[in-house]
């Protein structure tokens, strides 16, 4: 059924950069000035968040733009409460774009006495009023089960595949992938295939939490450029010991492509002395200065690739054709050049 009404884009307080940059790919795919939806997210004197919304929503298709990152509760509580918003003006159809979705590390019972709080803001969301829920690099593929409403799941990968052909053009020989521990090699190995670059594991060993013991590179990679690949980087230490322990196993360079720049704690003063030549990140979460100005950080654009999700959630066509490289070649123009 063809879509009537516009897409209509409103942002929490989380990630405004991300969302302003959405609109405005989304204006150049329209032809036609695609803005936020002008409304207050705000706090009263004792921290409880205030939304009102300027507009008329009544029947509209509405994006709430709002990843759950830190301060998590905060910015969980500001989706929910707009959503709630929406809904009682009555906007037709609720989707939650939520490019770093919080949480999602608590996806199981690790151990006796212990919650699964991925479960609980799936339910939370959906209680809230959500139709549908568009999201990035989920830390697990399972949490799309946690929801009884549809939930769209993007790739960094094909994003991070065109980056490393552009920076290393003539050198895609030389390249192997690395996954930083066992449980993210389906990750790592989807973007070797996208590269045709080989693939080895850093397996670490904990003898308690937060408390590496020892690391072991299952894998040759003397003589190759590393290219570690994770979904979350939060305090980096795990991240520079890898890169530590492949250039003592005969790497000539080592670089990290990771989804989610968390980058709690020391983690921008761990990344800038460490051995890794560059770290890409996606701006899923918006960055501060300190990011800004490490010489070794870079940040990719999610931008393009959020935008055409929504309008393609809108036009009701497949979501997953952004799942493959070469689709995303022309949604990028000329930051990427192929052949």
């Amino acid at each position: 059924m063809p879509a009537i009404t516009e897409p209509k884009l409103i942002s929490g307080n989380s990630n405004m950069t991300l969302a302003k940059a959405i609109a405005r790919r989304m204006s150049v795919h329209r032809g036609m000035s695609v803005s936020l939806v002008d409304a207050r997210v705000e706090r009263f004197n004792d921290q409880e968040i205030f939304v009102e919304v300027f507009e008329n929503v009544r029947g509209e298709d509405m994006y709430v733009i709002q990843p759950t990152s830190n301060p998590a509760n905060d910015n969980l509580m500001e989706l929910l409460i707009i959503t709630d918003a929406l809904r009682r003006s009555s906007a037709s159809r609720i989707t939650a774009v939520i490019p770093y979705f919080g949480y999602a590390r608590q996806d199981r019972r690790a151990k006796a006495r212990t919650p699964i709080s991925a479960k609980l803001i799936a339910n939370l969301i959906e209680t809230s009023g959500v139709d549908r829920v568009l999201t990035l690099d989920l830390h697990a593929a399972q949490i799309q089960g946690f929801f009884d409403i549809p939930v769209d799941n993007l790739y960094a990968s094909p994003v991070f595949a065109l980056d490393i052909e552009h920076h290393f053009k003539g050198q895609m020989d030389q390249l192997m992938v690395i996954s930083p521990d066992v449980g993210g090699v389906a990750r790592a190995r989807e973007l070797a295939k996208r590269i045709n670059a080989p693939l080895a594991i850093v397996d670490k060993r904990r003898e308690k939490a937060g408390e590496i013991a020892g690391m072991t590179v299952i894998g040759d990679v003397a003589g190759k450029k590393c290219i570690i690949v994770d979904d979350i980087c939060d305090t980096a230490g795990t991240l520079c010991k890898a890169a530590e322990v492949l250039m003592e196993n005969g790497a000539t360079e080592v670089h990290s492509y990771i989804t989610h720049g968390v980058l709690s704690g020391p983690a921008v003063e761990r990344i800038k002395n460490s051995v890794m030549k560059s770290l890409v990140i996606t701006d899923s979460i918006e960055q501060g200065e300190k990011v800004k100005a490490a010489p070794n950080i870079r940040v990719v654009p999610t931008a393009p690739m959020f935008a055409q999700a929504i309008l393609n959630i809108w036009n009701g066509t497949s979501v997953s054709s952004l799942f493959e490289t070469e689709t995303l070649v022309p949604i990028y123009e000329g930051m990427y050049q192929r052949g």
